[in-house]
């Protein structure tokens, strides 16, 4: 444009010489001689002029392919500044999904604990026959002070959508009276919740009854419930105290449990659970299944009427094994709870719990061919101030069991607690307390007495 701007101007002038080349003459010889001067002079500035015009032309042609120059240059700036934007945004892009992903997974999923702790003393004693009581280790308990943790269970729990989830539960303990400790995979499940009223869940997940009567006892820290409180001592002969009457359920077990609930008044809940029997920490294989379930009313929502049951081989039922009969047990349980009281009576009954081989005639003969068991715990707590509750627990449980020749031998154990507890805060609790235990074996024959004097507590995040 410069260029053509130049030409124009360069026109201009010299048509502008020209026409003054075409003026008139008037007179010849002062014509001649002023035309001749003129055009000399014409000549001499028409020749600077020009001079000058080709002197700016070439400089404004340097000006115009540095000016080129620098528009390719920036050309290629733009395009490499283009090609980095580019990949910042597609970098940045991978960066986002990447952090999105991150932070759905850390929003979706939740980490808790919960830890069950006790510092007590222990008095154990035994008597055998009318043989005076002597203090001594045994049976499931040890003479001293000490310090244990009962269990810590930790948590994951992962929210995948609106229906499937996942959680895994560890649970560890260490026990004095062991002086070692345990670690177990207490649950570990996939669920998918299609409805309140339907969800299920694959793998090791709660039974039906042991975690719902806990949730209505609240005192699970302190001493298990009367199915899941395992009584050690058991069955024997005069002098002898053999394996059996230990706990009559299991708190989880792997499996496919379906489950739902209502909420408010006149709500119902429910839970049927097909396991293998051998609980979370026998991951076991038999040749059947056991089934475990419950039903529960709650006309008002601070209270409950429940029914439940269990019936299999406890996993006993395996390949080329001796024959086996079915484990049965009953449940029930009518408790309320509000925010300042609460109370409840739990009841049970099993069969064979104990002896699901089923003895067919061979030798050696068994001690032990069948087993009943009842029992009831009746517990109450109250608030009787802002973080302060007194508490009491009472537990019956009484056992029989057969000979091969048909006779009957008896078990009674009893059972209570009593103490008072103290939120230190609202995660926390701290209880005072004090435990006897009783078993009485058949005639009298034998008999184990604990008493245990201390702090149990409990801490959840």
């Amino acid at each position: 444009m410069l260029a053509v701007a130049i030409a124009a101007g360069l026109g201009v002038t010299s048509f502008a010489v020209q026409a003054q080349d075409a003026a008139p003459v008037h007179s010849k010889s002062h014509q001649k001689k002023a035309s001749t001067q003129k055009v000399s002079t014409q000549a001499t500035s028409r020749d600077a002029e020009l001079e000058e015009l080709k002197a700016q032309l070439s400089a404004l042609q340097s000006k115009v392919a540095e000016l080129e120059q620098r528009t390719d240059a920036q050309s290629d700036i733009n395009v490499s500044t283009g090609q980095a934007v580019e990949t910042v945004q597609k970098a940045q892009v991978v960066s986002d999904k990447k952090m999105g992903t991150i932070d759905k997974f850390v929003n979706n999923t939740k980490i808790g604990g919960t830890m069950f702790f006790d510092m007590t003393d222990v008095n154990h004693k035994e008597q055998v026959g009318t043989a005076g009581s002597i203090k001594k280790d045994g049976h499931g308990s040890t003479n001293g002070t000490g310090f244990d943790v009962k269990r810590f269970y930790l948590t994951i729990d992962h929210q995948f959508d609106d229906v499937w989830s996942a959680n895994l539960t560890t649970d560890f303990n260490y026990q004095s009276t062991l002086s070692q400790t345990s670690l177990f995979v207490k649950k570990a499940y996939v669920q998918g919740k299609f409805d309140p009223l339907f969800a299920v869940r694959f793998g090791a997940a709660d039974t039906p009854w042991i975690p719902y009567a806990e949730k209505w006892y609240g005192y699970r820290f302190l001493e298990n419930t009367i199915t899941d409180r395992s009584i050690d001592g058991g069955r024997g002969t005069a002098g002898t105290a053999p394996t059996g009457m230990g706990s009559f359920g299991n708190s989880s077990d792997w499996g496919i449990h379906a489950l739902g609930a209502t909420t408010g008044d006149n709500s119902i809940n429910y839970q049927l659970s097909v396991v293998t029997g051998g609980g979370y920490k026998n991951p076991t294989r038999s040749k059947g299944v056991d089934v475990e379930g419950r039903f529960g009313y709650q006309p008002i929502e601070e209270m409950v009427l429940a029914i439940g049951g269990y019936q299999g081989k406890r996993a006993k039922d395996v390949q080329l094994g001796a024959p086996t009969r079915d484990a049965t047990r009953g449940d029930a349980l009518v408790a309320y709870r509000d925010k300042t009281f609460g109370v409840g009576v739990e009841y049970f009954t099993a069969n064979n719990w104990d002896d699901v081989i089923k003895y067919t005639g061979g030798l050696p003969v068994p001690a032990v061919v069948k087993d009943k068991a009842d029992g009831y715990s009746v517990f109450g707590d109250w608030t009787f101030m802002p973080q302060w509750a007194l508490f009491a627990r009472y537990d019956r449980v009484d056992y029989k069991y057969w000979s091969f020749a048909g006779a009957q031998s008896k078990l009674k154990d009893t059972y209570y607690n009593a103490g008072v507890s103290y939120d230190i805060l609202k995660n926390l609790r701290l209880a005072l307390a004090w435990k006897y235990d009783k078993l009485e074996g058949p005639n009298k024959a034998f008999q184990y007495k604990t008493n245990e004097v201390g702090f149990w507590g409990v801490l959840s995040y």
